[in-house]
This record gives C-alpha cells, structure tokens and sequence, in this order.
C-alpha cells in the first residue's frame, strides 16, 4: 500500500493538469511509494475523457463530481485516499522533482507535523499583474519564515502544496463545503487545536502557473474579510483580534482609503478602477513598486469591505475597539 496519496482537486484545466500530472511521473520519491487521486469538480472541458483513457505510469485514482467547489472535491479525495499521508497539490502547481521526497523526509522525523512547501513564481509565465502581486506577498511570507521572524501557523496552510497525516483529516472531518474560498485556512483552525505543528520547508518546490481574471482576483479578498469574521465567531475571537491589530499596521494612506470606501460601493467601484488604471499605466522603473503598493490598497479595500459587511456595515467595524485611528493614539468611537 502506498505511505502517501497525492490529492489533485481540478476544474477546467485540462492543459496545465497534463503538466501537472507529467510532473509528479518525474519525482524522485519512489513511485510505488504514492499514488495520485485526482477529482475532477464538474469539469467541462474534457478532462473527465481524458482521465478515464490516460495511460501513464502513476497509479491513478480518477474521480469525477458535479461541480460542488474546492472543499468538496478535497474531501472525495480524502475519501478515495489510501495512504497514511495525503499531500495536495493544486491544479496549477507544477512539483519540481524533489517536492515528495522534501515532503516526506519531514514526515519521516516527526509524526505530527503539517509540511507547508512554497509556491513559486516560474520564469517562464508572465503573470497578470494582481497575481504578481499576490506571489509577491507569499515571497514575503516565506522570507520571514525562512528567517526566523515568526513560525509559520495556520494562517500559512496554503493547500497548493501541503501534507499531513491522513488521521489528521479524518480526525477533524475534513474541509468545510460551506466555504469555497479560505477553506483551507479554516481546517488549519481545527487542525491547529489538535496540536499539530505548522513547518514550512523551502526545498519542498512548487511552481505557480496561476492564470486569474481580475475579476476573479476582487471576489478573494473580499471572501477572506467575510470568512475571516465567520472564523472569529465559530473557532475564537483571537482571529478577528489579529485582523484587527494587522489594519492598524497598513500603510496610512490604505487606511484612509477604507476608511472613506467602505460601504460605499460606487466610490469603492470607482477608486478600484482609478488605481488599477494607475497601476497599469505607471511608466518607467518604479513601474513594478507603484504595481504593488496598488494592488496592495485594492486587496485591502476589498478584504475589509467583507468584513464589515460580515460584521453589519461600516459602522459595527469602525466602532470596533481594537481599531485606532490613523495616528494610533485614539480610539474610533463614532462612524465616519
């Protein structure tokens, strides 16, 4: 019986699943050692054919649902799984060779542990804008856990390229089908009062060929802002506190972006387009930082929207005790 199964939710990505399927034949953990389960989330765009004919050296396990998200598609995988360990990969991370191996020689010191593996940005992808963005900030994440500035958590239990012990997950019921974004990290929250311990190993290589809308992109942080709040009520208030404490850091000009957006949805509309168009447009060598701190202020603007509209408006979050006003030195006591 296979010690790990590899679990690959997809959906309507036929092109890249193939690259992804091609990398995990080249890894260097031997083969007979994993199997790779890959479900297939109402895909219509001949995935499912071309699973069911595929020859390939992998011991494959070939699922298909109806579309019922990422959560969902998970857990069929959890189920069908047969090793103790289960690692997900997700449908645009490309392993380099050495990702199992890195993944399991964790494992192999430490019963207990959830393997947080990077994922990289390729150099050979051009990434839209606000998804550079968003590679540039999980760099910063792994720097400063590399570093010894903070341990990674929960909050880090990214299901791109992840594994733990498949008790763990059965443990805890698995993923939470009401979510269909964050899923991830609210598993992290119940697999974290288990007493597991979060490591994040840089040699664990994933490669990130993620292809989003810009629309796509907004819809995220917005959830996350909703989902965050959800969180705090159902697994402590320790999660919002922490929110809470992170948008005093932001830079004051996005504090007083949202501050003035917030619950306004044709002003917030507005200045979205405003700032991406100046991040777009931007000549010259700062092209790239002026990028970031944009899509940076437009993240935030629609994480927080969600949180306040998940707290009950502009006034339930800016009347919250833990947000100071933009000098840090008095509290908000009244809407604005």
């Amino acid at each position: 019986m296979a010690l790990l199964s590899v679990i690959v939710p997809t959906y309507n990505r036929l092109p890249r699943l193939k690259q992804v399927l091609a990398a995990l034949e080249r890894q260097e953990y031997p083969r007979d050692q994993f199997n790779v389960v890959v479900v297939s989330d109402g895909s219509t765009d001949g995935t499912d054919e071309y699973l069911k004919s595929l020859d390939t050296a992998l011991d494959l396990v070939f699922i298909a649902q109806a579309n019922q998200g990422p959560a969902a598609a998970r857990n069929q995988g959890i189920r069908r799984a047969s090793g103790d360990y289960v690692l997900f990969i997700d449908d645009d991370i490309i392993a380099s060779p050495q990702l199992i191996a890195e993944h399991m020689r964790l494992h192999a010191k430490e019963a207990n542990l959830v393997v947080l593996g990077p994922m990289l940005t390729p150099d050979d992808f051009a990434m839209s804008p606000w998804v550079a963005w968003e590679q540039a900030m999980l760099y910063k994440q792994y720097a400063a856990m590399v570093g010894g500035e903070w341990a990674p958590t929960a909050r880090q239990f990214y299901t791109g390229n992840t594994s733990l012990a498949r008790q763990h997950l059965i443990t805890t019921g698995g993923f939470d089908e009401r979510f269909r974004r964050a899923e991830d990290v609210e598993l992290a929250y119940r697999l974290d009062k288990l007493g597991v311990r979060f490591v994040f190993n840089p040699q664990a290589r994933g490669y990130h060929y993620a292809e989003r809308s810009f629309r796509s992109w907004l819809g995220t942080p917005y959830a996350y802002g909703r989902n965050d709040v959800v969180f705090a009520r159902e697994h402590g208030r320790a999660i919002l506190k922490t929110t809470r404490e992170e948008f005093r850091e932001r830079n004051l000009l996005t504090q007083l972006l949202v501050r003035i957006c917030v619950d306004h949805p044709a002003l917030s509309r507005g200045m979205e387009g405003l700032i991406k168009e100046l991040a777009d447009r931007f000549p010259g060598p700062l092209r790239t930082r002026i990028a970031r701190a944009c899509y940076s202020a437009i993240f935030n603007l629609r994480y927080y929207q969600g949180m306040a509209d998940e707290l009950g408006g502009r006034k339930h979050f800016f009347t919250d005790q833990e947000v100071q006003d933009l000098t840090g030195s008095q509290r908000i006591t009244s809407e604005l």
